[in-house]
């Protein structure tokens, strides 16, 4: 898999009240090499989200510039970001998003790019090496909060995705199901880069390295163990 850098370059994301302009993320620049886990933290109202949406397309900058390998989002037409998002990244997000009249397994054929036999073969090989063999017919309702977003983090990975983004995918979760959760997004090390926004130090502990943010800026990036100690003040 051709992954590239994810790279921002004094990239802000502002917001106009009247005549107030309000920064959600402020001059940041950041890399983020291929095929590792990394994890973005910060208080509430840090911009981890906000971070998080300009790395993948999903918002334009305000200044500077966000770049998947050498091509600067700003620079494509909004059909080709989209091509680059469908094709290129999966998203995983605090809720499932889940078609309650659909079966586990035909909730993730949907993301399929030609849901045939072949990616329903992957589709239940992936949900076996996920912990959720046995429940392809199982229907949202029958599943827990848990198996529920490992269906979403399962349907994010049809399309081998060079770069999974997660955005607070254990918000909703208990502490063994969000490690569970987080599992399942790691296991995508390697294969693709892995970015994962969480309040919870505890999931971003196995990450290669951590973005920590305060106010809209970067305060600090690199391993979990470096890093994390910067959220006690």
């Amino acid at each position: 898999m051709n992954t590239l850098p994810l790279t921002l370059e004094d990239a802000s994301l502002s917001y106009r009240d009247g005549d107030i302009v309000n920064f959600a993320v402020k001059n940041v620049a950041l890399t983020l090499t291929p095929g590792q886990v990394y994890g973005i933290m910060g208080p509430s109202g840090s911009g981890k989200s906000s971070l998080l949406y300009l790395l993948s397309g999903l918002k334009p900058v305000s200044g500077g510039a966000a770049r998947y390998g050498e091509s600067a989002y700003s620079s494509l037409p909004e059909a080709r970001r989209l091509t680059l998002r469908r094709q290129k990244f999966g998203f995983v997000f605090q809720q499932p998003f889940l078609l309650n009249y659909l079966t586990a397994l035909e909730n993730i054929l949907i993301a399929a790019e030609t849901p045939n036999g072949s990616a329903k073969q992957i589709a239940v090989e992936r949900m076996a090496e996920m912990g959720l063999g046995g429940k392809e017919n199982r229907f949202p309702g029958q599943l827990s909060g848990g198996e529920r977003q490992r269906v979403a983090v399962v349907r994010a990975l049809m399309n081998d995705p060079e770069v999974l983004f997660a955005d607070e995918p254990t918000a909703a979760l208990d502490r063994t199901n969000g490690r569970n959760v987080i599992e399942a997004l790691c296991q995508w090390r390697g294969k693709g880069s892995v970015v994962i926004v969480t309040h919870d130090p505890v999931m971003v502990e196995g990450a290669d390295a951590v973005a920590v943010l305060r106010d809209g800026r970067l305060a600090g990036f690199g391993p979990p163990a470096e890093v994390l100690s910067l959220l006690e003040h």
